[in-house]
């Protein structure tokens, strides 16, 4: 199954779903928070694993922008 996450705007939809809402102020930090977020909801079999990969390459590919 593909994912449709792509965005950080996806990543923050499907957190969401789950009650999660991540904003610190502070984006290098939100993006760790979002990142155990995650891992947990799937650890928890909430969401599949191709959801988790794709929004955690989502993540890391915000926080390499980031870095530049």
């Amino acid at each position: 199954m593909e994912s449709s996450i792509r965005t950080m705007t996806d990543v923050r939809a499907l957190l969401k779903r789950f009650g999660t809402i991540i904003y610190t102020g502070d984006e290098l930090g939100d993006l760790d928070l979002m990142e155990e977020e995650l891992a947990e909801l799937h650890r928890w079999g909430i969401i599949e694993t191709a959801e988790y990969i794709a929004a955690c390459m989502v993540i890391r590919r915000r926080r390499m922008e980031l870095d530049n």
